[in-house]
């Protein structure tokens, strides 16, 4: 027998391995595993240099697996996930099935998830629910995640996607803000302070459906959670370009304003994701659809 084969199989190395294969891009594989793309080429390195062969082509940021590549991403990708069926079948036999754990933004968590946990607990008292709140694309294998709410456009390889909600976005501030400055008109916003969305549609935008002339728009601080920019809106400091399905309890409750009609559709939308070769328990059903009816209710599917 080689004693190379007695060596503790490198583990870590196998995991950001079969990442970067199936995602194709050593920094989307970063992203998704939470560890910086230099990580993942150190990572890849270690790795072919402890089994002796290049698993990757490399022409400047592109990769393509070599056969000897190919053959190890296939089993890896199998093993991967017999690994976590395994898993989850021995939380079942300690009488843990019971535990969910949901993978979301901070701004989902915090707007959209939050207002509803006392409407969830009444529901599923069994359900021992976990939420991981993260901006990167959390890994469902490495990080124990059994469903995840992403905001993008349905399609993320080897994950399963379901349709969640779509958005609109709009002008919003409070009512305390809109009559300080007098913002009567869609022009008027150009007098206020304009917070700048981390989103696809912007002011310019929002504007030019509106006809209305900018010139340039103002200058304003752009937040990279949703959370932080409402916060300072619901203080009475600034104008934003709302998200609808964020927004809807504020708005409802009249702590926030839409002082004009004109919407953009967002380019982005609400998807539940999970991994399909896995088999889903009770507990992660029952969530599943809790997510899909909350949703419907806040922006029907069609």
């Amino acid at each position: 027998m080689d004693h190379d084969d007695l060596r503790p199989l490198p583990m870590r190395g196998l995991q950001v391995f079969e990442a970067a294969a199936r995602l194709g891009n050593f920094t989307r594989a970063g992203d998704e595993l939470g560890i910086t793309q230099s990580a993942v080429s150190r990572q890849i390195g270690e790795l072919e240099g402890r089994l002796g062969l290049r698993l990757f082509e490399r022409s400047g940021p592109l990769i393509t697996l070599t056969r000897g590549g190919e053959i190890l991403c296939e089993r890896a990708m199998r093993a991967i996930s017999e690994l976590r069926t395994g898993l989850a079948a021995c939380r079942a036999a300690e009488g843990k099935s019971n535990i969910v754990t949901l993978s979301m933004l901070p701004s989902v968590a915090a707007l959209w998830f939050a207002p509803r946990l006392e409407e969830f607990g009444k529901a599923h008292t069994c359900i021992d629910l976990r939420i991981s709140a993260s901006r990167h694309l959390v890994s469902f294998t490495a990080e124990g995640i059994d469903l995840a709410i992403r905001y993008g456009i349905g399609s993320w390889p080897g994950l399963a996607a379901e349709f969640l909600a779509s958005e609109t976005v709009q002008p919003m501030c409070t009512p305390e803000y809109a009559a300080r400055h007098s913002i009567d008109r869609p022009s008027d916003l150009l007098r206020a302070t304009l917070i700048h969305p981390d989103t696809e549609e912007g002011w310019v935008d929002w504007f030019a459906v509106e006809g209305v002339e900018t010139g340039a728009i103002p200058s304003g601080p752009k937040f990279s959670d949703d959370t932080a920019a409402l916060n300072a809106v619901l203080g009475h400091q600034a104008a934003f370009l709302g998200r609808s399905v964020l927004t809807d309890r504020d708005l409802a409750a009249g702590r926030l304003i839409a002082p004009f009609g004109t919407t953009l559709e967002a380019s982005y939308s609400y998807w539940l994701v999970y991994p399909p070769e896995v088999e889903a328990n009770e507990s992660c059903d029952s969530v599943r659809n809790w997510i899909l009816e909350a949703f419907r209710a806040v922006s029907p599917i069609s």
